[in-house]
């Protein structure tokens, strides 16, 4: 699987994270990236983005996160010799990943009719904020704001609270990868025809609001900041100390899950009462049951409750740090490791299917 796209050349022109993020895709699957970086402000801008402490050396964190396994070249699109670099790269490729702000593509003739003329059989995979014909500037926190996502996370009493990574641009970038591979598809019909990908931040968050959205559609409930609560299922998203310390939480989907829940806990009457039987009572009655919930998983040690749990089939979880998280051989297998520009760089592979034939 890792050399599925070994044949496959793509030329990135695309910074920040959601175009990068593409481009990282492919290239963990073997496709040659060349990552094109802007030679008159420093190259991509999260060059820059490192937290206080972090190496002055090599790429910063947040640059790697999204850029493995790519050769990068600082060029500017406005000098000549380094455009005619660019086209150079542009003939020899297969798929051109943007993010042009509107009007640069004009400004710098790298229009789909311009890459077209170059390559004709390109693909062009491109990303906007808010569509190809707004100018506005799209961050991935100005898109959590606009399309619902703030104002729904967060504890009842907290303000409204972005989540802690940039959730819509890893969303815009799965929507371009899918729709790049369908464009590749296309051309095992038409091998001669060229094709361009359009996919924009705001777009991407809407569709992915899924039943928040159509809570609201169908319903006429407009989401509440609930913490980690579960508008339609309890208890799901609660979150419970342990006889050691620890810090637990539940994502009970069926009557069947809660049954076993209350056979582990030794609280078998409380399946049979009204209030609890099933989820929508449960729903409703969610703040009384997660009391009564506390006082029995207070007596369990963390170990023993999720042991118990697991072999029920009941879902359950520690909640983790990131330490915690790593140090685990599971995560550990999914690890990509990489000396860039004089700095070991280690992060999450991204592409975590498998194909078997």
């Amino acid at each position: 699987m890792e050399y599925i796209f070994e044949d496959l050349t793509v030329v990135e022109l695309a910074g920040v994270l959601a175009g990068p993020a593409v481009g990282n895709f492919f290239s963990e699957l073997g496709a040659k990236v060349i990552k094109v970086e802007n030679k008159r402000s420093g190259g991509d801008v999260t060059r820059q983005w490192r937290q206080p402490g972090e190496p002055s050396k090599g790429p910063s964190a947040y640059f790697s996160s999204v850029n493995w396994n790519k050769d990068s070249l600082l060029l500017d699109l406005g000098d000549t010799e380094d455009k005619q670099k660019v086209i150079g790269l542009i003939e020899e490729a297969d798929i051109v990943i943007t993010n042009f702000k509107k009007g640069d593509d004009k400004k710098f003739g790298l229009t789909f009719d311009d890459l077209k003329a170059i390559n004709p059989t390109i693909i062009q995979g491109h990303i906007s904020g808010f569509g190809t014909e707004s100018d506005r500037l799209a961050y991935d926190l100005i898109l959590q704001a606009e399309t619902g996502f703030m104002s729904m996370n967060g504890q009842p009493d907290s303000p409204p609270t972005k989540m802690p990574l940039a959730l819509i641009d890893v969303l815009a970038a799965h929507q371009l990868k899918e729709g790049i591979l369908c464009a590749l598809l296309k051309q095992k019909e038409k091998p001669d025809q060229a094709f361009r990908v359009d996919v924009s931040l705001y777009d991407s968050a809407i569709a992915s609001l899924i039943n928040q959205a159509t809570n609201w559609l169908m319903n006429g409930k407009v989401p509440r900041r609930i913490g980690s609560l579960h508008p339609n299922i309890a208890p799901y998203g609660e979150i419970f100390t342990t006889a050691d310390g620890r810090l637990v939480t539940l994502a009970i989907g069926s009557d069947r899950q809660f049954n076993d829940l209350c056979d582990i806990l030794g609280a078998d009457e409380l399946a049979d009462q009204f209030e609890y039987q099933h989820n929508e009572a449960r729903v409703e009655n969610r703040k009384a049951l997660s009391d009564i919930l506390k006082e029995h998983i207070r007596n369990f040690e963390a170990d023993l409750f999720l042991e118990k749990c697991q072999n029920n089939f009941v879902p359950a979880a520690e909640i983790k740090n990131l330490q915690q998280v790593f140090e685990s051989d599971k995560s550990q297998r999914l690890l990509l490791k990489e000396e860039k520009e004089g700095r070991q760089t280690i992060r999450p592979k991204t592409t975590v299917f498998n194909i078997c034939q």
